[in-house]
């Protein structure tokens, strides 16, 4: 296997998704918010503005975006490092990631979506296209709206560690 890392550092992001999704033991569905750390995603064109993360087709957040065709890039203040290892660490299909790591969620604006209320910018997302990307799916986004809420500093990923700028 390849290092990866040798590109890092990367902004981690927190993405947050909704999605109607079937319950395991019942026909219903149910709406479901969830929450994932990323730290794979870019920019991918000026006009129209689109942006693009890559995720494995194993996270349950991806269930939940081939669902609703939407998502939302939080990017992060480097004092939410400790919400994005949660996120991160844990699986949004057995529990409610807002409600027990205790991030403050609001809608947004354009989709059908919740945002971070913390995050220090948001992009909302409506999926325009998807590519096959080995281990991982690139999904493309056209950006609905993009919100700047607060100049702070970013959270980067560094390896397996969290720091930010000077």
């Amino acid at each position: 296997m390849q290092d990866y890392h040798i590109s890092s550092p990367w902004q981690t992001i927190i993405l947050s998704t909704r999605g109607n999704i079937k319950q395991k033991f019942s026909k219903e569905k149910t709406t479901k918010d969830n929450l994932m750390a990323m730290s794979w995603h870019m920019p991918v064109s000026f006009n129209p503005f689109l942006y693009a993360i890559s995720i494995s087709k194993e996270r349950y957040s991806y269930n939940l975006i081939k669902e609703s065709k939407v998502f939302a890039v939080n990017f992060i203040p480097f004092r939410m490092a400790k919400e994005a290892v949660f996120c991160g660490s844990r699986r949004g299909e057995f529990i409610d990631k807002f409600k027990e790591g205790d991030i403050k969620k609001e809608e947004c604006e354009r989709i059908d979506c919740p945002r971070l209320k913390d995050a220090a910018a948001v992009l909302e997302c409506q999926v325009i296209a998807e590519l096959d990307a080995g281990d991982h799916q690139l999904i493309v986004g056209k950006v609905m709206n993009a919100i700047k809420k607060k100049d702070e500093k970013r959270c980067l990923q560094l390896e397996k560690d969290f720091t930010t700028t000077k």
